[in-house]
């Protein structure tokens, strides 16, 4: 089951729409999605999640815990919106693709996909362009 949930003032417009997204993006790695949390948090919230559980002591846009070792893909994805609000302002972007873009790097991280070498952060760009315009899929 996927679903979201909101610690702060803000709802996930369509969340049908990126739940049938999230389920092709799994399905595309042929995986299928288990319990896919994600939690939509501020700034300190989520720092104070990084600080606690990852020993770092500053702000980002998201922080991935994936769930047991099955053949689904389980996850709780703790996201940031002030920190996305701020990055799409930065990059020039759309929230709502910075969002998207966001929601789905987290989720590729728990498909297995890295992002620490040069290398793989190309790897992983391209895994997002190519999820995002799975968005816009009907299916």
């Amino acid at each position: 089951m996927i679903a979201f949930h909101s610690e702060i003032d803000f709802e996930l417009p369509e969340a049908d729409k990126y739940t049938e997204w999230i389920i092709r993006v799994c399905e595309g790695e042929g995986v299928s999605p288990g319990d896919i949390n994600y939690v939509f948090l501020d700034d300190e919230a989520l720092r104070e999640i990084n600080v606690q559980f990852l020993g770092h002591d500053y702000y980002t846009d998201i922080i991935t815990f994936e769930l047991g070792e099955t053949d689904e893909v389980s996850a709780d994805i703790y996201i940031s919106i002030e920190r996305v609000r701020d990055n799409a302002g930065e990059y020039g972007v759309a929230f709502e693709d910075e969002l998207r873009r966001v929601m789905v790097h987290g989720l590729l991280h728990c498909l297995g996909w890295k992002d620490k070498e040069p290398e793989d952060q190309q790897d992983m760009r391209d895994k997002e362009s190519m999820a995002m315009e799975m968005f816009h899929v009907k299916h």
